[in-house]
């Protein structure tokens, strides 16, 4: 079974302060990026892979979209996301993503923000959203970047001449990472970039968008403390078709 660490009571509270957290999709700065990937929502049939609060199955169903269904492992997620929704078109089902099991041909969108860097077995995840896809369905997707999930040492450094940098150690070896990010013993598995696309493309995906995420001159502009995510991606977003 997978890390349930959102589960985690210092965890969970230490997330629920995150801006995300509080304000939603608006908060996030990817997002505008992840929406200009997905295509129109009206009539589609979603499923989002690790749901959380459940920000955007609301959003989809605003846009139109039919049906969406949540997946998350953490019961203090679901329990959130179902307290925050009622719409009956979109329902919430606790699994764990190491052994999801979704019907075939059942929907035309698969979604996930910031979760799949969680997934040991993504090659299974990945088959098995596949075959859930409908003809031409799409996955659109975000994880936190491989230059993040690299580092054994949390944090920035700082060199003689106050520049910030990112320890990178070990890139190259694939595997689960403990780091401490709002509790102790967080464990996130790191791939290559490559890797990313190899599995990709070995479950049958065409990748259609690939990009390591930074912020935008305008965001900058208006949130000036984005401007460290310059120094490297934070975010790898990818969209694939099936």
């Amino acid at each position: 079974m997978s890390q349930n660490i959102y589960d985690d009571p210092v965890f969970f509270e230490g997330y629920g302060r995150l801006p995300r957290s509080t304000a939603g999709l608006a908060a996030a700065p990817e997002w505008p990026t992840l929406r200009a990937l997905l295509p129109q929502m009206r009539g589609l049939r979603i499923v989002d892979l690790g749901c959380g609060y459940g920000w955007f199955c609301r959003w989809a169903r605003e846009q139109g979209a039919v049906r969406v269904l949540g997946v998350d492992i953490s019961e203090k997620m679901l329990a959130r996301a179902r307290a925050d929704t009622a719409d009956l078109a979109i329902d919430y089902v606790r699994a764990d993503m190491e052994h999801l099991e979704l019907p075939v041909a059942s929907f035309d969108l698969a979604y996930s923000s910031l979760a799949l860097h969680y997934v040991e077995n993504l090659p299974r995840l990945l088959a098995t959203v596949y075959q859930a896809l409908a003809a031409n369905g799409q996955l659109v997707f975000s994880v936190e970047h491989p230059i993040f999930t690299a580092p054994s040492r949390p944090g920035w450094t700082v060199d003689a001449d106050g520049r910030k940098t990112w320890p990178v150690d070990s890139y190259l070896a694939e595997g689960p990472r403990r780091t401490n990010w709002l509790a102790e013993g967080v464990i996130k598995q790191h791939r290559t970039l490559a890797s990313y696309v190899k599995l990709l493309l070995r479950s049958g995906f065409v990748l259609s968008h690939l990009e390591e995420w930074g912020p935008s001159d305008d965001q900058i502009a208006t949130q000036p403390a984005l401007a460290d995510e310059r120094q490297r991606p934070p975010f790898l977003i990818v969209a694939a078709r099936r």
